[in-house]
């Protein structure tokens, strides 16, 4: 999937070898566009519409993915007459996995960095040895969840999308060949988000106290948007200032962490990724085509 100015396409290979396209306009409502003007709540306003229209495409995916294309006409009275309890259904497992991932990664951590507090009693030691389990914990899952075929898949299309763009901020020519030549790894990335939760959380937790453990684990929980927040405008910095020669070491953990969440992609996927970033670049280049067709007719009359 990719972000244009004025769409987000995800491009789909279907079992006849054919690409489909799912595209969803660009659009914000007022009150969404002045939250994202102020600094530590627009990071949490972008996680929610990330995540939103996140679901969308991959809704649209496991969709299109397994179905033959001559039984797309069933397929959509089934889905139209099932929508409602689609929708709930993505809904209630949306909460649940927010709440049981925030359980296992901000609870967890402190939970067993508690049992060593005769071996660490100071606060900053238990921050910090809070923070190493989490980053542990962080990265052990997203190791073990990439040896499944699934993830496996979607990484490779991870990495697929890094070398498209770096292909395109090289300027050559979008071809597979071109952009198998890049590396899968991208400054900008948006994985560097989830390290960055975990150093931010260090810092904000060395404000607050530990003991006893349950009130621990009750500002860890609340603190959740605030970490959010603060993690958003270290991403949002550091991608501001990595072209200063000694700043832009900032960004290498997110390019390690990298590593783990791209593969290297085959050119098939490649292919797939090609074709989503150039319907942007087409939907992109149709509205300014469209504005200045219209900036003229207001000209002329």
């Amino acid at each position: 999937m990719f972000a244009g100015k004025n769409s987000f396409v995800s491009a789909i290979r279907r079992k006849d070898n054919s690409i489909e396209y799912f595209e969803v306009e660009r659009e914000e409502s007022n009150i969404a566009k002045q939250l994202k003007k102020i600094p530590f709540v627009r990071g949490i306003v972008a996680l929610v519409q990330a995540s939103a229209n996140g679901i969308k495409h991959l809704d649209f995916a496991s969709d299109r993915y397994d179905v033959d294309p001559e039984d797309d006409e069933k397929m959509l009275e089934e889905k139209e007459t099932s929508k409602l309890v689609m929708m709930l259904g993505i809904g209630v497992v949306g909460v649940l996995s927010f709440i049981v991932s925030k359980l296992i990664f901000t609870v967890t951590p402190a939970i067993v960095a508690n049992f060593f507090t005769d071996l660490v009693p100071t606060k900053t030691g238990q921050v910090l040895l809070e923070g190493l389990f989490k980053l542990i914990l962080l990265l052990g899952y997203i190791y073990i969840i990439s040896l499944t075929p699934l993830i496996k898949r979607v990484f490779q299309y991870h990495g697929a999308e890094h070398k498209v763009i770096n292909c395109y901020e090289s300027n050559l020519p979008l071809t597979v060949e071109n952009v198998q030549s890049q590396s899968r790894l991208h400054y900008r990335c948006g994985s560097s988000f989830m390290l960055f939760t975990v150093f931010v959380g260090i810092f904000v937790y060395m404000f607050v106290a530990t003991d006893p453990l349950w009130w621990r684990i009750v500002n860890r929980i609340f603190l959740i948007p605030v970490v959010i927040g603060l993690s958003f405008e270290v991403l949002y910095v550091t991608n501001k200032l990595r072209n200063i020669p000694v700043l832009h070491v900032l960004g290498y953990p997110g390019l390690w962490l990298q590593l783990l969440t791209t593969k290297e992609p085959n050119d098939d996927q490649v292919e797939v990724a090609l074709h989503s970033f150039k319907r942007v670049l087409e939907n992109d280049d149709v509205k300014e085509a469209e504005a200045i067709v219209l900036e003229e007719s207001n000209q002329v009359m």
